[in-house]
């Protein structure tokens, strides 16, 4: 297990317009001068957060991921984000990681967001997704899965939470105090990016992008409401000595979830 360098990108979306968005994320990569092992980009990336899922839904053979997989080869890097995905007439709320192999996995939304009809448009996922990567165990989850401590609960003993979003600005200060608690209550590197600014139903987003540590300490230093690209690094040693001097996830407790 060696650090994982990873590259948080903070943006600004263009409504339901993939090609621009990819466009705009194409140039933001562009401009990383160094290696890395890992771009996370925002719920719903190329689309914003809609709900007319008919206007811009792709395939897992469409545009965007050919995209993901060909940034993916080309800088020898992983890179995820969430997108909209048409499958057996179903529209889904998809993560998709890419591999600099190519190689793809994915996570379907578990906790659609019912304050905005997302469940009336939206299918639910019912699997939990833990990934390997570079000797890391990564556990993608989507924005409102956030409030939801049970489904994220480690029992897995992976290493890094993330969490993509489009949190909005009102209720951001429970976006910082849950993603510092996933943090501490899963002794686990905890990173959520979140988009900024306002989208065609004027809600507007204000960022609060950030990677905490097993100990719930912030490693990150985004400023809000701004777009930019953060690179933070984490530290595998760290987290092991913090687990092994602390030991708090062997009392944890055993329960299974009912889907």
């Amino acid at each position: 297990m060696q650090d994982l360098k990873t590259v948080i990108i903070q943006a600004d979306l263009t409504w339901e317009n993939p090609e621009e968005n990819r466009t705009c994320f194409s140039r933001k990569i562009d401009m990383i001068s160094e290696s890395v092992d890992l771009i996370v980009l925002p719920e719903m990336f190329s689309t914003g957060f809609t709900m007319k899922p008919y206007n811009v839904a792709e395939t897992m053979h469409g545009k965007t991921i050919l995209w993901m997989q060909n940034i993916a080869k080309i800088k020898s890097t992983a890179i995820t984000g969430s997108l909209i995905i048409k499958e057996n007439n179903n529209y889904y709320n998809r993560l998709v990681f890419a591999y600099p192999s190519g190689e793809i996995q994915t996570y379907d939304k578990r906790h659609t967001f019912t304050l905005a009809g997302e469940h009336e448009v939206y299918t639910s996922g019912r699997e939990k997704l833990i990934l390997e990567y570079k000797g890391w165990k990564i556990c993608p989850l989507i924005c409102y899965d956030l409030r939801f401590p049970v489904w994220a609960r480690n029992v897995e003993t992976y290493d890094l939470l993330l969490y993509v979003a489009n949190w909005p600005k009102p209720r951001i200060a429970a976006w910082n105090a849950l993603l510092k608690a996933r943090a501490i209550e899963n002794m686990a590197y905890c990173i959520g990016v979140n988009r900024v600014g306002f989208d065609i139903n004027k809600h507007e987003y204000s960022g609060h992008s950030a990677a905490y540590n097993s100990l719930g300490e912030q490693i990150s230093n985004i400023p809000p409401s701004s777009e930019m690209t953060q690179i933070v690094t984490l530290n595998a040693i760290h987290l092991q000595k913090t687990r092994e001097k602390l030991q708090f996830l062997n009392d944890r407790d055993s329960f299974q979830i009912d889907i």
